[in-house]
């Protein structure tokens, strides 16, 4: 299976190889540890992450770059938006607010792979999205 993981858990992911107490749930330890699934990450959460660490965010202390190659280099896969995908924006109801979260949403749903998320506002909307 090809799963999109949002920022949150892209985060949460990473903190889990650095410090194994993990906020991650034990249906996302399962999915993301299954070598079966396809692990990919979306050039949306970069930015997102890019825009956090510049604002000086406290849950977003990671420098973009180092996080991208650590992506990267556990064997993630890099999805990069397009015009597609943020036209698909328009065609969300306004569950969330969050423009990335919408634009990883609509990746998703143009894409064809499962996103997973731990945000419950996200996993309202229609589509390949996992709560976990």
């Amino acid at each position: 299976m090809r799963l999109l993981l949002d920022t949150q858990l892209l985060l949460w992911a990473a903190d889990f190889v650095a410090e194994p107490t993990t906020r991650l749930s034990p249906a996302a330890l399962s999915l993301i540890r299954d070598p079966d699934n396809q692990l990919l990450f979306s050039a949306v959460s970069i930015w997102e992450i890019a825009i956090k660490f510049g604002l000086g965010r406290a849950s977003f202390r990671v420098d973009p770059h180092v996080f991208r190659r650590g992506l990267l280099d556990s064997g993630y896969e890099e999805s990069s938006v397009t015009g597609a995908h943020a036209a698909g924006v328009a065609a969300l109801p306004p569950i969330h607010k969050d423009p990335f979260d919408r634009l990883l949403i609509a990746q998703a749903i143009f894409e064809g792979v499962t996103l997973l998320t731990a945000d419950e506002k996200v996993a309202r909307y229609a589509g390949p999205i996992r709560l976990v």
